[in-house]
């Protein structure tokens, strides 16, 4: 672990704010860059010091809602929330809409006199926008077609974890403009970081997203570029970073896809032209031979796992600065004493 993961004086500040410790984690922009940094700073201390925080949560309970299978995320979520004490209540959603029996706000008024927080898998973003409308329980985006929060704020854990400053390196994206995408953008805007994101005419990320990502990049220094060629985004890249091609519930325009996406496969050829010393990284499941190749994410440059494995520590520090509030600060400065 870098030493920077330790600096616990921007994790200390965080409250006295009074943002983040009691609100939703619906998008990227729900935080501001201190908190950003105050997630990743946290899950460096849980990742390092798990004893120190067994029994945090003990007495909270979390429900699930799943429109969209998962592996990764339901796990990372259960096993985090039960390492802190807290118990979770899951919900396969895969055979209906979460809103299909009932009204979302009657669902939302139900479940915050019932637990202490909601985590909603979703393909509309308005689904998660409407709970936490109505909830008075914090509500927690656990992936939408729009965005997927805790996959961004992990993947630049995992890549501070390798490099460090955040500042001095560059991540470029290869693929489709999505969900992923757009989190890697606004959370790169947040830590003053730089990201090339490469998409074919038609599949660039969300012009919305583009822009509140350089907006705030305005404030931290970071650069946000976009662009069309690949080879012009992985160019020196620190990180090469892909995803699926076809996004859960677009799986009928896999074939096409496939035919649009194929110059931007992340091969050997393709990142022989970022650093020496890239790393590769998908948020997985990968459809191996389409969008990544084997000699690509079996190499030893490859940290996928590392960032499937990193999901569990931000999860549990997104549940720790959401429901903790004063035990929050109480175990940062006790672990880092």
């Amino acid at each position: 672990m870098n030493s920077q993961a330790f600096n616990t004086s921007q994790i200390a500040s965080v409250p006295e704010s009074k943002g983040f410790w009691s609100r939703d984690l619906v998008s990227t922009r729900d935080l501001n860059p201190a908190e950003v940094e105050a997630v990743l700073h946290l899950a460096g201390l849980m990742k390092s010091l798990p004893a120190e925080f067994r029994g945090a949560l003990a007495g909270k309970q979390m429900a699930m809602f799943f429109e969209k299978p998962s592996l990764r995320t339901r796990l990372t979520f259960e096993a985090g929330m039960a390492s802190l004490g807290g118990t979770t209540f899951f919900m396969d959603q895969t055979h209906e809409r979460i809103d299909a029996r009932e009204k979302l706000s009657d669902i939302a008024h139900n479940l915050e006199r019932w637990v202490n927080a909601i985590v909603l898998r979703t393909f509309d973003q308005q689904t998660i926008e409407g709970m936490a409308e109505h909830a008075s329980i914090p509500v927690i985006n656990a992936l939408s077609d729009l965005e997927h929060p805790c996959q961004g704020l992990t993947d630049y854990f995992t890549l501070q974890e390798r490099f460090g400053d955040l500042k001095k390196i560059c991540l470029a994206y290869v693929g489709d403009g999505n969900n992923v995408a757009h989190s890697l953008l606004l959370t790169c805007a947040s830590l003053g970081s730089h990201i090339r994101v490469a998409a074919p005419s038609g599949y660039e990320p969300d012009a919305q997203i583009v822009a509140d990502a350089r907006s705030i990049g305005q404030q931290t220094g970071a650069t946000i570029e976009v662009c069309c060629d690949p080879y012009e985004a992985v160019a020196g890249a620190d990180a090469v970073y892909t995803d699926t091609w076809a996004s859960m519930g677009r799986e009928h325009e896999a074939g096409e896809r496939c035919k649009i996406f194929q110059p931007y496969q992340v091969n050997e050829e393709l990142v022989s032209s970022a650093a020496s010393h890239a790393i590769f990284m998908h948020c997985l499941p990968a459809h191996r031979g389409q969008e990544i190749t084997d000699a690509v994410i079996d190499s030893e440059q490859s940290v996928v796992f590392e960032q499937a494995e990193n999901r569990l520590h931000v999860q549990k520090a997104i549940l720790m600065l959401l429901l903790g509030g004063e035990m929050s600060r109480l175990q940062i400065r006790s672990a880092h004493a």
